[in-house]
């Protein structure tokens, strides 16, 4: 019983943060940028400033789909972001932006992170499907079960090795933005407030996964006790 209230807690903990996140990005979204910058402007002028150079910006549909593509070198920015002049917009362009620097600068976390991803690619494509076969069978193959944990650890890793890697981009985003003047005292707080948010959605998504990995443990060693 005290599992399954921690996973509903974590569920509500993620709603309310998302929740929160998109009221953030929609009040800051009508606070313009002084010089006027969109979304992609913000993002050729940080990459042309760190000296970074072969790294696409591009438009991609969806509300809050933007992320970097380190395998194409991409930056990949929502309609929102991409068109918009606001705060919003200037903090998450820098941000992806932060990513890309964060590749040229070889930053360990980042290169960890892409290291990982094949193997979770394949965990998350076969680990439920593993999980539950190891659960309906965990009295006769426990060995089932035992792979799935396996499995399942690499996406909790991932989503902690995450964590380091988003907060330095928002650094390094932030950073930029006041130093490029993109942002001024009286709004650089709008722009970490709306970094941070987006932040606290990986801090949960990290322990909601830690978290179902200790309850297949649990159910594991049970079973070997």
């Amino acid at each position: 019983m005290s599992i399954w209230i921690i996973f509903i807690g974590f569920m509500i903990l993620s709603w309310i943060v998302s929740l929160v996140l998109k009221s953030k990005f929609k009040k800051y979204s009508k606070i313009l940028v002084d010089n006027g910058m969109s979304g992609r402007d913000v993002a050729e002028r940080m990459l042309r400033d760190h000296g970074i150079s072969g790294v696409r910006i591009e438009c991609v549909q969806g509300q809050l789909t933007d992320h970097y593509n380190p395998v194409d070198k991409t930056i990949n920015l929502s309609p929102d972001v991409y068109n918009g002049r606001n705060i919003s917009s200037a903090a998450v362009a820098a941000h992806e932006c932060g990513h890309a620097v964060q590749h040229a600068d070889a930053y360990a976390w980042l290169g960890f992170r892409s290291k990982l991803v094949p193997a979770v690619s394949f965990s998350s494509k076969w680990v439920q499907w593993i999980l539950l076969a190891g659960v309906l069978l965990v009295q006769t193959f426990p060995a089932i079960l035992l792979a799935g944990i396996v499995l399942f650890s690499l996406t909790t890793i991932f989503s902690f090795i995450t964590l380091p890697v988003e907060i330095d981009a928002s650094r390094r985003a932030l950073a930029w933005l006041s130093n490029a003047g993109v942002t001024s005292y009286q709004n650089q707080d709008k722009a970490q407030d709306a970094l941070k948010w987006a932040a606290y959605t990986y801090v949960v998504a990290a322990l909601g996964s830690l978290a179902t990995l200790l309850y297949y443990i649990m159910i594991f060693v049970g079973v070997r006790d």
